[in-house]
């Protein structure tokens, strides 16, 4: 009898570690919608959205039409007030949600950084009226969202950043230099600038000679003119007001060049902006938080690049 009674206490404790670890996650990763109502939305019932799991987790996603943010609170860590919006990358035709999203977040959550991985609509004809714009829209209500209920994760106003991979780097950077662009009708008053940016191989121009012919297909079009290509290029669209920037590049990138890095640091420099760029030997592209070569140390890097700026 005494044993019973050992082992149900002990199934007991089993089973309220459980229910707190299950609590946890939940509170780690609270999902919410971006939009109550979606800009220039085109209702496409045929248009679902395409998951690539492995083992339990989404590894990418594609066909997104409904925005959400996943809410990433440190909680082995004290969190220090700093919030960044993460943009995976994926040539806008697809989203790496896993190695650019949520591992970038538990890396955040690591220095009390807390974080929030945005799946945006991937730009289409079916679902929006112009695709050119429907990922900035949702880049812009984020941050206007992360601001405005900054209080509920005791985040600090101007201490909002944004990260972006590749394309996802490009989202950023177009963010962070067209922050003030009215892309949709809205009542709100809270600013849409991000207070620094971090652009991991970015994509920046859309210029024919720079650009992921990818990226620019899928946002641009197939002929796009050049006034569309120029309104695109980031490194042409940098002013004094641009956000403090942190850039990475690997040398050996054939996807992405590193010239995109290049051009817009120098844009940021002519334009007074406080900025750091870290051109590695190697790497390739895709390399999320690192995984080999000299461009696996870019994440410390990036760690005393926040601390020097009180983030």
């Amino acid at each position: 009898m005494k044993k019973l009674k050992i082992r149900i206490v002990k199934f007991f404790k089993l089973f309220v570690l459980f229910l707190a670890i299950s609590n946890l996650t939940q509170a780690q990763n609270q999902i919410v919608p971006l939009w109550n109502k979606i800009p220039d939305e085109i209702k496409a019932p045929d248009y679902k959205e395409k998951e690539i799991i492995k083992e339990g987790l989404v590894q990418s996603t594609s066909l997104v039409s409904i925005p959400t943010l996943s809410i990433f609170v440190p909680t082995a860590v004290k969190p220090n007030q700093t919030a960044v919006i993460i943009f995976p990358g994926g040539g806008y035709s697809h989203l790496a949600i896993d190695k650019e999203g949520t591992k970038v977040a538990n890396w955040l959550n690591s220095l009390g950084i807390t974080a929030f991985v945005l799946k945006y609509r991937l730009p289409s004809d079916l679902i929006m009226k112009n695709k050119n714009i429907g990922p900035l829209q949702d880049a812009q209500e984020a941050v206007r969202y992360v601001r405005e209920n900054a209080a509920k994760w005791n985040i600090n106003t101007n201490k909002i950043g944004a990260i972006g991979f590749s394309a996802g780097g490009h989202l950023a950077s177009t963010l962070a230099t067209h922050y003030d662009d009215k892309t949709y009708e809205s009542a709100s008053k809270i600013s849409a600038r991000p207070d620094f940016s971090l652009l991991i191989y970015p994509v920046i121009s859309m210029q024919n000679e720079v650009t992921h012919k990818g990226s620019q297909t899928s946002l641009l079009g197939n002929n796009p003119s050049q006034d569309l290509i120029d309104s695109f290029s980031n490194e042409k669209k940098v002013t004094p007001q641009t956000p403090p920037t942190f850039l990475v590049h690997a040398t050996d990138d054939g996807a992405v060049i590193p010239e995109n890095s290049i051009y817009y640091y120098l844009a940021l420099k002519k334009n007074g902006v406080t900025s750091e760029l870290h051109l590695y030997e190697n790497g390739g592209h895709g390399f999320g938080l690192g995984v080999k070569d000299t461009s696996k140390n870019w994440t410390k890097d990036c760690e005393e690049w926040l601390k020097s700026h009180g983030y």
